[in-house]
C-alpha cells in the first residue's frame, strides 16, 4: 500500500494507481476540498452504499465512518480504494470492516476491502473537536496495545505499535493543550498510523470487541467508547501486556495513563453516554461473542465481562 503526505500528493497518486475516475465516498462538509470525482456518496455512515458504473477507484474522505463506509464499497466492488483519514481512528490500514445505517447502529460488517493507498493531511485535523480528538487518538493507542498480545498476532509489528504508542502518548498531550498546532497534530497523526499499521498486521482484541458492541448497539462514537473502554481491557490483560508499552507511554500504570488522557480530552464513563445499566448484561454476552473478544489472549466469559462494564460504567 502506497502512502504519502500532503493532499497536494492526491493526484499523483491516483495516477499511479490507475484511478481516473474516483468514486469520491465523503460527507459534504469537505466539499470544500474541491476534490474531483466521477461520482460522490455523502452519506456517512451508510449501510446501502452502491458503486455506480463508470469509476475505476474510491476515494474517501473524513473519519472512521467514511473509511468504513468506502471499504464496504471496495469489499463488493473490487476496486482499489484510496482514503484520506482526517481523525485518528487508523481504520485505513485494515481490509475489514462495520457497517452501519445514518443512525450509527450497526448492520452487519466484512472484510476483504483492496486498501491501495492512504494521504495524509495534518491540516484536515485542525478542526477536530477536542473529544473526537482524545478519542480517536486512544482509539489508535488501543490499536497499538491489542497489537502487542492479541491471539495470531505479528510479532515483527510490535516495534511499529511500540512507536506508535510511544508517538500518542506524547503528542496528544500537546494537541490537547494547543489544539492549533499543526506539528503537534502531525506528530499524533503519525503515532495513529503507526498503530493503524500494527492493527492491520495484527488485529483486535477485547477492548475493541468491547467499543464495537457497545458503539454499535447505541449509535454511539467508537472512539470515545474505545478511550473508555481500554483501561479496563488493559486491567484484564496485566499478563500479556509486555512492560514495554507502559515504557512506551512513560508509566508502569498504562491503564491509569489512558483514563488520565480521556480525563484531559472530556471524556467520562457509560453513564454519561446513556448506555442503560440494565442491558450491561445483554451487551456483556455480546462482546462474547465479538471476534475481538475470541482472540483475546485471556478468555473472557459473559460474566467477566459485565464486571468489566460495570467498572467503567
Amino acid at each position: 500500500m502506497r502512502v504519502v503526505w500532503g493532499l497536494g500528493e492526491l493526484p499523483g497518486l491516483l495516477g499511479e494507481l490507475g484511478i481516473a475516475a474516483p468514486f469520491l465516498v465523503a460527507s459534504r462538509r469537505w466539499d470544500r476540498l474541491g476534490l474531483s470525482a466521477a461520482a460522490r456518496w455523502n452519506e456517512i455512515p451508510s449501510h446501502r452504499i452502491e458503486v455506480p458504473a463508470g469509476v475505476d477507484g474510491i476515494l474517501a474522505v473524513g473519519g472512521g465512518s467514511a473509511v468504513d463506509t468506502a471499504k464496504a464499497a471496495s469489499a463488493a466492488s473490487g476496486l482499489p480504494l484510496v482514503s484520506v483519514p482526517t481523525t485518528y481512528a487508523g481504520s485505513e490500514w485494515a481490509p475489514f470492516f462495520g457497517v452501519r445505517d445514518p443512525d450509527r447502529r450497526m448492520r452487519g460488517g466484512g472484510g476483504g476491502a483492496d486498501l491501495a493507498g492512504i494521504v495524509y493531511e495534518p491540516e484536515l485535523t485542525l478542526d477536530l473537536p477536542r473529544e473526537t480528538t482524545a478519542g480517536t487518538a486512544l482509539n489508535a493507542l488501543a490499536h497499538s496495545a491489542e497489537a502487542l498480545y492479541v491471539r495470531g498476532r505479528d510479532e515483527a509489528a510490535d516495534p511499529v505499535a511500540l512507536e506508535g504508542a510511544r508517538i500518542i502518548g506524547d503528542a496528544l498531550p500537546r494537541v490537547l493543550a494547543q489544539p492549533a498546532d499543526l506539528g503537534a497534530r502531525r506528530d499524533l497523526l503519525l503515532g495513529a498510523a503507526r498503530a493503524g499499521e500494527a492493527l492491520g498486521r495484527s488485529g483486535l482484541a477485547l477492548g475493541h470487541a468491547m467499543a464495537q458492541a457497545l458503539g454499535g448497539r447505541y449509535g454511539l462514537p467508537h472512539g470515545v467508547l474505545n478511550a473508555i473502554c481500554l483501561p479496563a481491557a488493559l486491567r484484564f490483560n496485566t499478563e500479556f501486556l509486555p512492560a514495554r508499552f507502559g515504557e512506551a507511554l512513560g508509566t508502569d500504570d498504562p491503564a491509569a495513563r489512558v483514563e488520565e488522557l480521556a480525563r484531559l480530552g472530556g471524556i467520562g464513563r457509560l453513564r454519561d453516554l446513556g448506555v442503560p445499566e440494565e442491558e450491561l448484561p445483554e451487551v456483556a454476552s455480546a462482546i462474547a461473542a465479538r471476534p475481538g473478544a475470541r482472540a483475546n489472549p485471556r478468555p473472557a466469559a459473559p460474566a467477566e465481562i459485565l464486571e468489566l462494564l460495570d467498572a467503567i460504567y
